[in-house]
């Protein structure tokens, strides 16, 4: 893994240097620019497979028609580079990007489809002075670029193109708003007027001034008729042969365990595939209610990996929210990075690359607003309003997601649409809520806005019937690959570390999307399929025991010992930095949640989320 950037348009070599620069962190391995005429390409590496200087990019094809850079991992490239040498292609060298700028010079745009793995690429041809960039099918690396003053350029992160000095920081007001409702700001947009982030599973094409767009991949559009024995057998089998083509590494590798059923499938599967103990990572923390580390050691235990395990002091989590600036230069506020963070850290003492279990949840229906929507549907509308006022009455509580919480979350959304109440329920602000929330000329720009376009617009090529599998795939292409992915990238290329996601690999997203979502959820069961799968394979306790997410006393904390961090971040000397926020509004969030009378936590983090970033970046 590592960052990619690059510029046509533009003779000057400094500003590429400095994007290289400010993207380092993801591959301090080797730093590396090829430009020739207008055109510039930037590498910084983390070296994983070939680590030796020939795998170095930017990689020029062997004639020079075709510059390279490349990030990420391709798990077929052994496959591929097969069926490529016997077509009579002489490699120089073992590395998977060769392989891609092989490929590419064979079949050009279409060999995207053929990759399996985790991808952003970029590819300049000087014979034909195009520019051609790739993302993965699910969107685990990232990709930005703007196309300004005749400049177009791209790099792995929002503060490499911000770095170049080639863009103009102005917030973009409607992304903005999104970022209210979802914590994210959606793709394609940015938080900056005129930087875009592409579209998984799309190549964009730069010719002549002119971009243009195109997809090389969608889940099945029909269901397949499986029983569930037939089903099973077939996860299985996908699962122990994409888990063990994610192995391949030069440097060392291991397993995040957090002691949850994703994690763990990982872990089982990994040391399946293994002929010595795998290495698995967990950290706990002293709060018990926060600590799954004894899920992760039983995991450990029944599987025979070479366990590590790290206690956390909530003062190390506590000195890592003011840096979280530096960490993500686009704002996303999940307060689970904090862990994440703490995990990449310990975990990249010992290895280079980690494997997690993100995407379980959301191709499996794991998250409890699986189970919320079986609860909604059966209400009536006059009783979800009723239930409403009363809910609002709860007192308050700072536990994680209490009672109180989850159920004025449950009735908090109103509409008939199914996608929309999940957003909805995932999310910070609603519509009334970002209305009180934006001064006037903020309001005004965005008042016709609809916040959910963006996302719905990516359900459009989503043919299936199946309704449930069509939100899951909502949550695929929204919180999954916005929120949860660019959370898990960000924390741990901080640190250096890959992250390798199995259950992401299309194969296994194909056979979950060709699946009823009877096979997912039933009769309040989530993951249902999952979980018979990996009966006896891991520990009972670990497949029924109750969700818990990845977390931090969030709540208590923000009235506790980040009390004066939200006082400073959101004063008003502090707001009218930008103008954006209503000061009482925003005042009014910090007594009720000081005061115990409302759980102010998702809000209030969002906001602090956005002026960290603000002061790091635009002032």
């Amino acid at each position: 893994m590592c960052g990619i950037a690059g510029v046509v348009g533009l003779k000057e070599e400094r500003p590429l240097r400095d994007m290289v620069a400010a993207i380092k962190h993801r591959g301090p391995d080797h730093t590396g620019v090829y430009t020739r005429g207008a055109v510039g390409l930037g590498h910084a590496r983390l070296s994983i497979v070939d680590t030796s200087s020939g795998a170095h990019q930017p990689m020029l094809s062997p004639d020079e028609r075709f510059a390279l850079v490349f990030n990420g991992e391709i798990y077929n490239f052994a496959e591929l580079r097969d069926e490529l040498a016997t077509s009579g292609y002489a490699f120089r060298t073992t590395s998977d990007t060769e392989v891609v700028l092989a490929l590419f010079e064979r079949e050009h745009v279409s060999a995207f489809s053929k990759l399996h793995g985790m991808f952003a690429i970029a590819i300049y041809d000087f014979s034909e002075e195009t520019l051609v960039l790739a993302r993965d099918r699910m969107g685990e690396k990232p990709l930005y670029w703007s196309y300004q003053d005749g400049v177009f350029a791209f790099a792995s992160e929002l503060g490499g193109l911000m770095a170049s000095g080639l863009i103009k920081k102005e917030i973009d007001l409607h992304a903005l708003n999104q970022y209210l409702q979802f914590d994210y700001v959606p793709t394609p947009k940015s938080i900056i007027r005129g930087v875009h982030k592409l579209e998984p599973a799309t190549t964009l094409v730069f010719k002549g001034g002119a971009v243009s767009k195109k997809k090389f991949w969608m889940p099945p559009a029909e269901l397949l008729l499986f029983s569930e024995a037939q089903a099973l057998e077939r996860l299985d089998k996908t699962l122990q042969s994409v888990v063990s083509r994610e192995l391949v590494s030069d440097v060392p590798l291991g397993v995040f365990l957090s002691g949850g059923i994703d994690s763990s499938t990982i872990a089982y599967y990994a040391q399946a595939a293994s002929t010595r103990p795998i290495e698995t990572f967990s950290i706990g923390f002293e709060d018990p209610s926060f600590d799954e580390s004894a899920f992760a050691r039983d995991v450990a235990i029944s599987l025979g990996t070479n366990h590590h395990e790290e206690t956390i002091r909530a003062q190390d989590a506590l000195d890592l929210v003011p840096t979280l600036g530096d960490v993500l230069s686009e704002p996303v506020a999940d307060a689970s990075i904090i862990p994440t963070l703490l995990l990449s850290h310990f975990a990249r003492r010992s290895v280079t690359v980690a494997l997690g279990g993100d995407g379980g949840d959301e191709l499996f229906a794991g998250y409890p607003t699986f189970q919320g929507e079986s609860l909604y549907g059966a209400l009536p509308s006059s009783l979800r309003r009723a239930l409403r006022g009363a809910a609002d009455r709860l007192p308050a509580s700072h536990e994680n997601f209490s009672f109180s919480y989850n159920l004025k979350k449950l009735l908090s959304s109103d509409t008939d649409d199914m996608v929309r109440r999940h957003l909805e329920w995932l999310g910070s602000f609603d519509t009334a809520a970002r209305r009180a929330l934006e001064r006037p000329a903020f309001r005004d720009a965005v008042q016709d806005d609809d916040v959910f376009a963006s996302v719905e617009g990516s359900l459009k090529d989503f043919t299936q019937g199946d309704l449930q599998n069509r939100l899951l795939f909502a949550y695929a292409r929204s919180y999954l690959m916005d929120q949860v992915l660019v959370k898990v990238d960000r924390a741990s290329m901080h640190y250096a570390l890959e992250t390798r996601a199995p259950l992401l690999d299309h194969a296994v997203v194909d056979l979950a999307f060709s699946l009823p979502y009877a096979f997912k959820y039933r009769r309040g069961t989530t993951k249902y399929l999952l979980k018979h799968l990996m009966e006896g394979k891991i520990p009972s306790h670990i497949i029924h025991r109750k969700k818990k997410g990845f977390g931090i006393p969030l709540a208590r904390w923000l009235a506790g010992p980040l009390r004066e961090l939200v006082e400073d971040l959101l004063s008003p000397e502090s707001l009218r930095a930008h103008g954006l926020f209503d000061e009482a509004a925003v005042g009014r969030l910090i007594d009720e949640h000081m005061s115990g009378r409302r759980d102010n936590r998702k809000e209030l983090w969002n906001l602090m989320t956005f002026q960290l970033w603000y002061r790091r970046w635009m002032q």
